[in-house]
């Protein structure tokens, strides 16, 4: 029994399958169809009645979605409704020229209704009522979505740069993966395309709208001279007729064209993502206590006025007023997080003192203001621990190493919109984000102005601007790079995390990586740790590369030299040196990409001389303080320019002084790379760029 139910669903799934394949091939020869046969009036009011209410669903389908590619075949079904209703047009058009003579039934019950009803059989009523419509639909509703699709269009693919540039910073964060980056960069274009098609869907709206005034005219005319020539009807008798079946004709069309109009001008009008248009309108225009408080007061006013209806406006005076005042008693009321940190504040201290009380400092910590509790509780749609469990994954995955857990808690000292960063209770960094908007990064070209509090993004110091959620596409579409609060948080910790990773390998961190190779390459790790190399001096070698920004991905081939290496030295100095020359391609790599050629900065050959008998120990010197100054001002300055002109900023020195000089340089220049003449590797060139201490 269950294997026949199992046939009989796969079956019904695949006729629903080729039954949607059909559905729009159906459309269109169902629309050839009534534009070449005649109908008979009963099957007029059925495609009369289709249409109506295929209008009203795209409507509602308009009004309830949350963004644009939601709907995003709407420029297609705006295609197919407006030649539907146009055929059902040159359907009733040909029905009320042939038959028109025999009465305002002629052309079926839906035309009657609306030609004698809906308008009390007055024709003169019925063209103003009409001409009323096409105002509204071709002036205002059709005129202004088009105009809105025009600029929306232009705006998204101005947009897509900066659309990208905050999909590549979420991925090189750690907080989105690669499928999610590719779904993202699919749904830009999709989003471009959506409104580059709705641009010029949009004139399909305001053709159907003069097509249905030439409609009108065309059957009056027409009607007229068959009437008067060919059925010798008197003048009065064509009018009544011929002008309440073309008017009703005309209304019939008009009607549904322009609930098409209007949802195509909520697609192309929609802002925001996260609610529909019903809840978007409740949201923000009954949100203010005061606004609603201002316009009760202004009604009370007008209520008072002798000779205006007192009851209307004091009713809903008294309406809004008591909006107004629940909202603000609603207020008013303490969040569940302030109350919480209320009661914290309040409750009494403990009275004896505990092992108990001494807690373990945390390796890594976020700490958190009370306001931004929100941004980890998943009640609240807060996201923030999965974003950084996303960071922790992205770091493994590039550094080398799993980091520790991050410690997440509240802080009452902070302000409430402030977090810090704290790495072995120290703090590394510290930032404000608020929650609920976004924030709208500089790149650094960009001069037009947005509205919000300005800032610096707390990662990399770009100037920002705090803005609203209504502000977000805007501001995407002038080229700013916009991210939300929980991104602002996870994307510094990341950055923290990278400058940091050195502090981060803990000696639990480097046991967890042994265990972790060990099960890889068992042998190799038994051959190495713990003799002839210990785990102290093992977390030393990394931890040197690690604050030389090299990462320890390649685990196997750091272990491979060491056990080359270590019998004839255990200095961890020296180890990383090796350690360095045998991960030169991968050094390079990380630095420059897959190029062959590199660029790099190099030191005058006087000076650089005098830096290796001063720095190598090899002469017996010291290095002069005024040359120590002069070489970190101009290494800052040259790393500078190379940032600027998109050049990897990367100094070459001799080997003897590399180490010297990159810890000497490290504060002056964090991002500037010094590398030793062996660790290019014999496949790469190099091209000579600016040089240290060259006269000016």
């Amino acid at each position: 029994m269950n294997a026949v139910l199992q046939s009989f669903q796969q079956r019904l799934s695949l006729l629903r399958g080729h039954g949607q394949a059909l559905a729009a091939p159906a459309l269109v020869m169902l629309v050839l169809a009534m534009l070449v046969l005649p109908l008979p009036p009963w099957l007029l009011d059925t495609f009369f009645t289709l249409n109506i209410a295929i209008a009203l669903t795209v409507m509602m389908v308009a009004a309830y979605m949350r963004r644009a590619l939601d709907f995003a075949v709407f420029p297609t079904v705006l295609l197919l409704t407006t030649l539907l209703r146009l055929s059902l047009n040159v359907a009733s058009t040909r029905v009320v020229l042939m038959e028109g003579h025999t009465g305002p039934g002629a052309a079926g019950a839906v035309i009657e209704a609306f030609g004698t009803f809906l308008i009390g059989g007055n024709f003169a009523v019925g063209l103003i009522v009409f001409l009323i419509l096409v105002v509204i639909n071709f002036v205002v509703i059709t005129k202004g979505a088009e105009r809105i699709a025009e600029v929306g269009a232009r705006f998204t693919l101005d947009a897509m740069p900066g659309k990208q540039m905050a999909i590549d910073a979420d991925l090189n964060a750690g907080l989105i993966d690669q499928a999610e980056a590719k779904r993202r960069r699919a749904e830009v274009a999709e989003e471009a395309d959506f409104f580059g098609n709705m641009d010029g869907a949009s004139k399909f709206v305001r053709g159907d709208a003069i097509a249905g005034i030439l409609i009108l005219l065309i059957n009056i005319i027409g009607g007229f001279a068959i009437g008067l020539l060919q059925h010798d009807l008197t003048l009065e008798q064509a009018a009544h007729s011929y002008i309440t079946l073309s008017v009703g004709d005309a209304l019939v069309a008009q009607v549904p064209g322009l609930l098409i109009s209007v949802a195509a001008a909520m697609v192309v009008s929609r802002v925001g993502k996260e609610e529909d248009l019903g809840q978007q309108i409740v949201a923000q225009v009954f949100d203010s206590p005061k606004v609603l408080g201002v316009t009760a007061g202004v009604l009370t006013l007008l209520g008072l006025i002798p000779g205006m209806p007192n009851l209307v406006f004091l009713t809903f005076a008294v309406l809004i007023g008591s909006i107004a005042y629940w909202l603000a008693r609603e207020r008013a009321k303490p969040s569940p997080q302030e109350l919480a940190a209320q009661q914290a504040a309040q409750a009494p201290a403990e009275t004896e003192a505990s092992w108990d009380d001494l807690q373990p400092v945390d390796l890594l910590g976020l700490e958190l203001g009370y306001r931004l509790i929100a941004l980890v509780d998943r009640t609240r749609r807060g996201d923030l621990l999965t974003r950084i469990k996303g960071v922790r994954k992205k770091f493994a995955q590039e550094v080398g190493f799993l980091p520790p857990p991050v410690h997440v808690r509240d802080n009452l000292e902070l302000k409430p919109t402030s977090y810090r960063i704290t790495l072995r209770g120290v703090v590394v960094g510290e930032g404000e984000v608020i929650p609920g908007q976004f924030l709208a990064i500089n790149p650094g070209h960009l001069r037009t102005p947005l509205i919000g509090q300005a800032t610096r993004d707390p990662a990399f110091g770009l100037p920002a601007t705090w803005i609203a959620e209504h502000q977000r596409e805007n501001a995407q579409m002038a080229g700013y790079t916009v991210v939300d609060a929980e991104t602002v948080l996870a994307t510094h910790l990341s950055h923290l995390m990278q400058v940091h990773a050195a502090r981060l390998l803990s000696r639990t961190e480097v046991q967890e990586l042994v265990e972790h190779v060990r099960k890889i390459a068992p042998k190799l790790i038994d051959e190495v740790i713990p003799s002839p190399v210990s785990i102290g001096v093992f977390q030393k070698v990394l931890q040197l590369l690690l604050e030389e920004g090299v990462h320890i991905r390649d685990i196997r081939t750091i272990v491979e030299t060491l056990a080359e290496h270590a019998p004839q030295t255990t200095d961890p100095v020296e180890l990383a040196r090796r350690v360095r020359q045998a991960l030169a391609p991968a050094i390079v790599q990380q630095i420059y990409g897959p190029v062959q050629e590199l660029e790099v900065i190099a030191i005058e050959p006087g000076l650089e001389r005098l830096l290796t008998q001063a720095l190598s120990g090899q002469g017996g010197g010291a290095l002069d303080p005024g040359i120590a100054d002069m070489l970190t001002q101009s290494a800052a300055q040259v790393a500078s320019r190379q940032e600027e002109s998109g050049v990897p900023a990367v100094l070459l020195v001799p080997d003897a002084i590399r180490q010297a000089v990159a810890r000497l340089l490290r504060r002056a220049a964090p991002r500037l790379q010094v590398l030793a003449h062996s660790e290019i590797p014999d496949t790469h060139t190099i091209r000579i760029g600016p040089i240290i201490g060259e006269p000016a």
